[in-house]
This record gives structure tokens, C-alpha cells and sequence, in this order.
């Protein structure tokens, strides 16, 4: 039980990610490949502070501040200098590697004797049961954070980008400020998922975030998938099922490790698995068609 309840953890702290890529993918329709650079950028300023002996909560601005940052220069490379924003990311992301290696001194960090968000909200004395709730009630707040800014009338205008970039210029919507705007929230997200993530596993790692844009994808369309089957219209329940998709996710891989695939397996099953997800609805068009 505690071991798919760590994998229903995993995914809460994955869930912050996988909100940015729908940020990106969902609404805007890029492909932000600055993910896998800005969830390692979370986890190095959350491991330097941490080991500085800052308190966790105050080291979120930072992380967030980070992550935005990196987003927003991606954001400046593609609508500015008209670069492709998948090339935009890579290039962005590839200059992160060394600012990550930089920053952090070293390949790997342990964390194991700093206090940790989870170790400063003591609610169970079963750390598996503390760490799941407080790891629910942070990604609860983030959530219904964001569910507000995307129903204000700046959200509304940010989301109008993604659907008719002509119709909300023709509005006078200044469509390459929200697009700089988004890619800033959404790897902001992602940054926040490195600080949760490094903390829960007590290490930060500078090859952590390797592939990962493909875990918050595989969450995104499993959400996606749901979404579309039970015609959800509204914005906080769009949230709420791409949150269950990202646990739904990290369920299948666990369930893949018990019953005995190898673990350096583990990356090809979820570019399969991810794979499978992204021909199903292919599949049920051609076959209707």
C-alpha cells in the first residue's frame, strides 16, 4: 500500500510540472522543451539554500523567480528573434545544464540532514501518510491559484492567445507578451515541481530532470484524454483532472516496477506508454473517418 501511496506522492509533487506543460501545450500550443532545464533549477537553488540553512517556505519565491526567468528568455528567443519555440527551448535549456552544474558545485547533493517543507509541517506521525498530505494541501493551493488567474480577464485574454492569436490582436491583446508571460508561469511551475521533488527524495541531482518533459506530457494527455471524455468545461476542474493525471501516471510506472520490469527499463516503458496515449485518439479518428 505505502509503496503506490509514495507513487501517488511522487505524482503530487510532479502535478506542479505537469500544470505548466498545460499551460504551454493546452494553451498556447508549445512545445517547451525548457522543462527539463527549469525543473533541475528548482532543485539546485532549493538544494544550495537548504544546505545555506534558509528556511524552506521563504526558498519558493527564489525557485519560482528562477523558473520564471527561464521561461521568460525562452519566451524572448522565440518571439523576438522569431526562433522556433521547440529550438528556443533546447538552446535555453542546454544553457541551463551548466548554470545548474555551476550553481550547485557538484553532480549530486544530499539532503538528508536539513529540515524540509515536509519536515516543518508535522501532521502525521507516519511520514509517508505527512509528506502525502502536505504535499496535497501545497499542490491544492498552487492549483486554485492558478484556477483564478486563468479565469481573470487576464487569463481570459491569455487563453484567448492560444485559441485566435488574429482575433485577440485584432483586440489589441499584445499576443507575444502573453506568450512570454505563459512560458514564465509555466516553468515556474516546473521549477516549483524541482523543489518538491528534491526535497521529498532528499537529493538533488543535476541529471534529475533528463526526459522529464516527457512524464508532465504523459500526465498532460492522460488529463487531456479525461477532459475530452467527460466534456469538462471548467477551468478548475480542467486543473483538478490534469493533478490526477499526473498521479495516474506515476501509478502506471509503479505498477510496472511490481511486477518486475527492470528498472533501467523504466524510461523506455513511459516513451511507450506515453506513446500509446498519444495514438489512441489517432487511432479512434482514422477508424471513424
Amino acid at each position: 500500500m505505502e509503496f503506490y501511496l509514495t507513487a501517488i506522492m511522487l505524482g503530487l509533487c510532479l502535478s506542479a510540472m505537469s500544470l505548466g506543460i498545460f499551460i504551454t501545450m493546452k494553451i498556447f500550443n508549445i512545445p517547451d522543451i525548457t522543462t527539463d532545464g527549469s525543473y533541475i533549477l528548482g532543485a539546485v537553488i532549493t538544494a544550495v539554500m537548504l544546505t545555506g540553512h534558509w528556511h524552506p517556505a521563504i526558498i519558493i519565491p527564489a525557485v519560482m523567480a528562477a523558473g520564471a526567468i527561464a521561461g521568460a528568455i525562452t519566451g524572448l528567443i522565440h518571439t523576438q528573434l522569431k526562433i522556433e519555440a521547440l529550438l528556443a527551448g533546447i538552446l535555453v535549456m542546454t544553457g541551463l545544464y551548466s548554470i545548474n552544474l555551476t550553481i550547485l558545485g557538484r553532480s549530486n547533493v544530499p539532503l538528508l540532514t536539513v529540515i524540509t517543507i515536509f519536515q516543518v509541517f508535522h501532521i502525521f506521525s507516519n511520514p509517508v501518510y505527512n509528506d502525502a498530505f502536505v504535499g496535497l494541501i501545497f499542490i491544492i493551493i498552487i492549483a486554485a491559484i492558478l484556477a483564478y488567474v486563468l479565469m481573470t480577464d487576464f487569463g481570459i485574454a491569455m487563453r484567448a492567445t492560444g485559441n485566435s492569436a488574429s482575433m485577440t490582436r485584432a483586440l489589441g491583446i499584445n499576443n507575444n507578451r502573453m506568450k512570454i508571460i505563459g512560458l514564465a508561469i509555466a516553468n515556474a511551475l516546473t521549477a516549483l515541481s524541482g523543489y518538491l521533488v528534491a526535497q521529498y527524495q532528499n537529493f538533488t541531482d543535476i541529471n534529475m530532470g533528463i526526459g522529464i518533459v516527457i512524464t508532465g506530457l504523459g500526465s498532460v494527455l492522460i488529463g487531456d484524454a479525461l477532459i475530452k471524455w467527460w466534456n469538462i468545461r471548467k477551468v478548475i476542474a480542467q486543473l483538478a483532472i490534469i493533478l490526477i493525471g499526473s498521479m495516474i501516471f506515476q501509478l502506471v510506472l509503479a505498477f510496472t516496477l511490481s511486477i518486475g520490469i527492470d528498472p533501467n527499463m523504466l524510461k523506455l516503458v513511459t516513451a511507450v506508454f506515453v506513446l500509446i496515449i498519444v495514438s489512441i485518439p489517432r487511432i479512434k479518428a482514422l477508424r471513424q473517418s
